[in-house]
């Protein structure tokens, strides 16, 4: 199976199966015998604090990480900072508009640069990117179910078009996965400046937006989802080391 992987069907299948998991948590939103404590205040912060604890889990073990792997210490941290700059532009824009799209905003910008590198570790260690695309799968489900909630409560995106919306986002994927396979996995400047500038806008949007959307005053258990979604990251990194 690894060295299927190697090819690039194997890797196009790959990456589209992590993909799929952004319209699955998408899906399971809508059944209410998934979570059929959702009406609960207490449980849709829940979801959106793991999905950021997840969010957090990326930026710490695959984006920073194979960012510094990539570029010069200086350079890595200039880019982190220049993506939080460019996303609290981005950010301000969409505030202006009045939509709301933190959620999957953020979604997108953990899941593309995790695709290209996916692209690039399978030229190295199939092993290591089966893993990874587990994990981009795992991280998914939660992103892509409060992100839904989100865009759906704004009532900004008639639903027809907002699941249009998340089920392009399935051929993103193995789009960003041939190029980090076959055109950036030897460009180490352009890859790298890639995923820490998407670091870096990440974390503002995780302050700005995600972490005061999960914050509760009468309940202290959401901010154990951030946890359990950290550390749902942290195992991934931990089989892949």
């Amino acid at each position: 199976m690894l060295a299927f992987l190697e090819t690039l069907p194997g890797g196009l299948l790959l990456a589209t199966l992590a993909g799929l998991s952004i319209p699955i948590g998408a899906a399971l939103s809508r059944v209410p015998t998934f979570l059929p404590g959702w009406s609960s205040e207490e449980y849709r912060h829940g979801v959106m604090a793991f999905g950021g604890g997840a969010l957090a889990s990326a930026i710490c073990f695959v984006l920073v990480p194979e960012a510094a792997h990539r570029l010069p210490a200086a350079l890595t941290v200039l880019l982190f900072i220049a993506g939080g700059l460019l996303f609290r532009l981005i950010d301000g824009a969409l505030e202006k508009r009045g939509g709301a799209g933190s959620m999957f905003m953020a979604m997108l910008l953990d899941y593309l640069p995790e695709a290209l590198a996916l692209g690039a570790i399978l030229m190295i260690d199939p092993g290591a990117a089966l893993l990874t695309a587990g994990l981009i799968f795992l991280q998914n489900v939660p992103e892509g179910f409060s992100a839904w909630r989100e865009m759906e409560r704004a009532h900004t995106i008639p639903k027809t078009r907002l699941w249009l919306l998340f089920a392009l986002t399935v051929p993103l994927g193995p789009i960003c996965a041939w190029i980090g396979r076959d055109i950036l996995a030897e460009v180490h400047l352009l890859l790298g400046s890639i995923l820490a500038v998407a670091g870096g806008g990440i974390l503002y949007l995780l302050f700005q937006d995600i972490a005061p959307q999960a914050q509760l005053k009468t309940s202290t258990r959401p901010a154990l989802g951030a946890v359990f979604g950290f550390a749902l990251g942290l195992a991934g990194h931990l089989a892949v080391a």
